[in-house]
């Protein structure tokens, strides 16, 4: 797969509802596969954090509080941080070229970082390619403006499947989002306390995988394995409809002047709203020497060794991490 087509790939999935890197697993299943790609690359995706997830969450019920985590959770964000910033800058070199550029994808940036809604800026920029590679052509003064498993299906589990399905297709942006949903549907109707919450919300933080993953670690404190098995089918199924319903759509949309020009639009706010997540998440964590030595240590191994699998500065950082909260 080109990189200009990831990144094709990469916007459309921002112009959807749901997890943003669950659909995208299954985007690229889809495309190289078709459906059977779709349910695969979904499925794997999604079912070792489940399973991990759901291991958490019985211990959780058994014993009311989760493990001590906190000294490698620091480590593991600051890995991630080097990651994401090492995978960035290839694309952002090779994508990102003139000065209008620039100038569109420091917007963006600026934007995403002071709290304006990522689907705006998205949409902002797709406009401003879209006008400024066309400037010249008649065209855009001809265009229309842009406009389950036999498990007990008690009262309690259609509802947790009613509520996490709504959410599974509504909810746009960061995963992170969701936990203002869980605050609404859950905490203020007392199906969930606010520890659960906060636990939950640590669950996602030090699982791998999609922070959606999550809502299995709720289905299963609120009514065990088969709330499990019904909050997380219904999280992720309008997904999987959605990047099945939109992706033939894409590619007939892909040979317009106009559409092509727009997703280079949305290619460029997408590598700009990479930047500035980690923009803020840095501004978050690296608050001290321990957490800047970690982040530096794991940016300089990413860059030396270029072809190294990013789980073992991952696991590397979570390791350095528990080892300066022992010493220092």
């Amino acid at each position: 797969m080109s990189e200009k087509h990831f990144l094709d790939l990469l916007s459309i999935t921002h112009l959807i509802p749901g997890p943003n890197s669950t659909e995208m697993a299954i985007h690229i299943g889809y495309d190289q596969k078709g459906w059977k790609g779709l349910l695969v690359a979904g499925i794997c995706f999604i079912f070792p954090v489940v399973i991990i997830t759901g291991v958490f969450a019985y211990f959780y019920a058994l014993y009311g509080k989760l493990p001590e985590i906190q000294a490698y959770i620091y480590g593991i964000q600051l890995a991630i941080i080097a990651v994401i910033l090492t995978a960035i800058l290839p694309l952002v070199k090779k994508n990102i070229k003139g000065w209008f550029a620039i100038m569109l994808a420091i917007i963006v940036c600026i934007g995403a970082v002071t709290g304006i809604n990522e689907l705006l800026l998205m949409l902002f920029a797709g406009v401003c390619v879209t006008i400024y590679q066309n400037k010249k052509s008649n065209i855009i003064s001809n265009i229309v403006p842009l406009g389950l498993f036999s498990l007990d299906f008690s009262e309690t589990n259609q509802k947790l499947f009613l509520i996490f399905l709504k959410i599974g297709a509504i909810l746009y942006g960061s995963g992170y989002v969701l936990f203002a949903f869980l605050e609404t549907e859950l905490v203020k109707n007392g199906c969930l306390s606010q520890q659960q919450l906060i636990d939950v919300i640590a669950v996602g933080q030090f699982t791998p995988g999609p922070v959606f993953s999550s809502v299995s670690f709720i289905g299963y404190q609120i009514n065990g394995f088969s709330g499990l098995v019904y909050a997380t089918l219904a999280i992720f199924i309008p997904s999987f409809a959605l990047v099945w319903s939109v992706q033939p759509l894409t590619n007939f949309l892909k040979k317009s002047v106009l559409f092509s020009s727009f997703l280079n639009g949305l290619n460029l706010a997408s590598l700009a709203l990479i930047a500035a997540v980690t923009i803020l998440m840095s501004k978050y964590v690296l608050i001290d020497w321990k957490n800047i030595l970690i982040f530096l240590c794991c940016l300089i191994a990413l860059l030396k060794f270029e072809k190294i699998n990013s789980a073992f500065i991952v696991f590397g950082g979570a390791l350095f991490g528990y080892i300066l909260s022992i010493f220092f």
